[in-house]
């Protein structure tokens, strides 16, 4: 289906270019880096812009590296790029295990992560891993540069913090002094390509730390600071496990859809909470070895 509507096209040169069209066209114009959500959105007649701004050029946007003890993943950095990265195979395990499940390999050669957490709708597969990584959204503008913690970034389904007249230049996620390992589960169909009806993210620390995020079961993914604590609290072990997992039916609001029932959402919501926590626990034991 081609695209409907009209609006101008411009390519910058440079980041700078980029960020003075921005300044001058403000919430009239949408960044294109994939492009993957938003050809469907200017389809369906969604935001349509009176200017795109194709920043697919700017090649210091693509980088993938560790920088003062985090990992920076720059604005056009595609999930193929994250899953074939070093660095986050090493550094952030379950981003690149996320990275792996996005979609289908068509669409993870042209899927950005930064373009992923922009877009926020709420089924994305880049929130779980980057809020329990405590990572940063870093925008850029004429007036300067922002760092958003990424807890604070969702607003509401497809909104965010971003400004009118910013971008997002890169994420970055500050690597844990001591040993750490997280897991990912996301519910999706057997083949084929899919969005997440439901998917957890965990993280845990040989300190006892313990982080738990959901998505695709409410407006917003979110950290849940009430598993979080019960866990830190009273020990990670398989009898904590369960008992926290029923605690998941007070924090999560899932919806019925196309795709799962609430019911349903919420009953797998709790299995994947289950299978990431062992998961995690396990690589976290071997990195203990």
């Amino acid at each position: 289906m081609a695209i409907p509507f009209e609006f101008a096209y411009e390519k910058p040169a440079t980041i700078a270019d980029a960020l003075h069209l921005l300044d001058k066209w403000g919430s009239n114009a949408r960044i294109l880096a994939g492009g993957t959500d938003l050809a469907n959105e200017l389809k369906q007649g969604f935001r349509v812009p009176e200017l795109l701004v194709d920043i697919k050029g700017l090649n210091a946007l693509e980088k993938i590296k560790v920088l003062d003890d985090a990992l920076h993943i720059g604005a056009l950095a595609t999930f193929d790029m994250v899953r074939n990265s070093q660095p986050v195979r090493d550094h952030v395990y379950i981003l690149y295990e996320v990275a792996g499940l996005v979609a289908s390999s068509g669409v993870r050669n042209r899927a950005t992560v930064v373009g992923n957490i922009c877009s926020a709708v709420a089924c994305m597969d880049s929130a779980a891993p980057l809020l329990v990584h405590d990572a940063v959204v870093h925008t850029a503008s004429l007036e300067g540069e922002r760092e958003v913690p990424v807890q604070d970034w969702f607003v509401d389904n497809r909104k965010t913090l971003v400004g009118e007249k910013e971008m997002v230049s890169h994420v970055s996620i500050p690597l844990p002094k001591i040993k750490y390992a997280g897991a990912y589960q996301k519910m999706m169909r057997y083949t084929g390509e899919d969005l997440a009806a439901a998917n957890v993210g965990v993280l845990l620390m040989e300190d006892g730390a313990c982080r738990v995020a959901f998505g695709s079961v409410g407006p917003i993914p979110r950290r849940s600071p009430e598993i979080e604590s019960f866990l830190e609290k009273n020990g990670v072990n398989a009898r904590n496990i369960e008992q926290a997992k029923e605690m998941i039916g007070g924090i999560i609001s899932p919806i019925t859809d196309v795709r799962a029932t609430r019911e349903y959402r919420m009953h797998m919501t709790k299995v994947m909470f289950v299978r990431a926590m062992h998961a995690a626990v396990e690589r976290l034991e071997k990195q203990k070895r």
